[in-house]
């Protein structure tokens, strides 16, 4: 997508794969800053710290890591430590696990002389097909945005809302969420986007930025406002990403999103989540129960603007995410196109599971 006019990923490697440039995200909406990173330990630092953000950035900006542990030491116990190292960064997100089992598959068969070479094939494709993914997901969401918005008068612009970012700064291009709010903008339809400030690490400044940079119409908002927003008929329709979807369609996202959906739900305004397939863990039925839930530094909650915000005596928990149930979700919005928000659902897109 486009950065002062100019377009650009995320994530973008060397000619040879040794490094990787990144925008360190902690540094938004206040400057545009690249960093480069050529270590394992400089991508699992970019992670755990949120110089990169969202699931599918963090896959990437990990196979990379990977690629560099490989170039440093190719050997079966370098594998198995660069995986181990990497995914220990942040617990939640499905798609790191993922794009780090993708590497190992990548090179696991190899002799060590041909694994970094191996590995950086991998992790520039894995790059390429999370671009194409997410743009796959915003023409199948606007195909969704197109039909709620004709049901509307003519001329009055579609509402959504958002929470956290699941725009291209999430991902390596386009986005989730976003990718169909980008399409809809750019094939005219009128279009505003409610941005939840998203605390306390302030993604909605991140989401604000993007939609400024392509001349998106949005209001940003406290995240307690949504759901007044939707009583008073201002909101046609709910719209998030998510960091790991269960087999049967649970959805865990930002904390934050399960209070959304529940004043949804409430107002019947319709709910989608918007995720690629690496997102989706087959291996959980019950994201309640199975979903390991980050809990960051409270620290992120007590300083605000480099000064305590309550009592040094006053405890402080940092839930990062939170669950919503399958029910509460209208449907999900993939590269395959758009579903209930169930096991049935899902199946019927990814046919090849049930056969499995």
């Amino acid at each position: 997508m486009k950065v002062a006019g100019e377009h650009r990923r995320t994530i973008v490697a060397s000619a040879d794969g040794s490094s990787v440039e990144i925008i360190d995200q902690r540094r938004l909406p206040h400057a545009v800053v690249l960093v480069r990173l050529s270590t394992a330990a400089d991508a699992a630092r970019a992670i755990r710290e949120m110089w990169v953000r969202g699931a599918p950035l963090i896959g990437a900006t990990a196979a990379y890591g990977f690629c560099f542990a490989m170039r440093d030491d190719p050997s079966d116990g370098g594998i198995e430590r660069a995986r181990r190292e990497l995914l220990a960064t942040r617990p939640t997100a499905s798609n790191l696990r993922w794009a780090l089992d993708e590497m190992r598959i990548a090179v696991a068969a190899l002799a060590p002389a041909r694994r970094f070479e191996a590995a950086a094939a991998r992790a520039a494709a894995i790059c390429d097909e999370d671009a194409r993914i997410n743009q796959a997901i915003g023409r199948h969401g606007l195909s969704l945005l197109s039909e709620i918005s004709g049901r509307k008068p003519a001329g009055e612009s579609l509402q959504v809302l958002t929470h956290c970012n699941a725009g291209w700064l999430a991902t390596v291009d386009w986005g989730t969420a976003l990718a169909p709010v980008y399409m809809a903008h750019d094939a005219g339809l009128p279009v505003h986007v409610w941005v939840d400030e998203t605390r306390p690490r302030v993604q909605g400044a991140l989401t604000a930025w993007e939609l400024g940079q392509h001349g998106v119409p949005h209001t940003v908002i406290v995240d307690n406002a949504g759901g007044h927003l939707m009583q008073h008929g201002k909101v046609d329709i709910c719209l998030f990403g998510a960091d790991r979807v269960t087999a049967n369609g649970d959805v865990c996202n930002k904390i934050g999103t399960y209070l959304k959906a529940l004043a949804a739900h409430d107002n019947d305004v319709p709910v989608y989540a918007a995720v690629p397939h690496p997102t989706i863990d087959w291996s959980m039925t019950d994201g309640l129960a199975e979903i390991p839930i980050e809990e960051r530094d409270h620290e992120e909650v007590r300083m605000v603007g480099g000064a305590p915000l309550f009592p040094a005596q006053s405890p402080v928990a940092n839930h990062a995410f939170d669950v919503t149930p399958a029910r509460l979700v209208t449907g999900i919005i993939t590269e395959r196109g758009v579903c209930r928000a169930s096991r049935e659902g899902l199946l019927d897109l990814y046919s090849e599971r049930r056969r499995a």
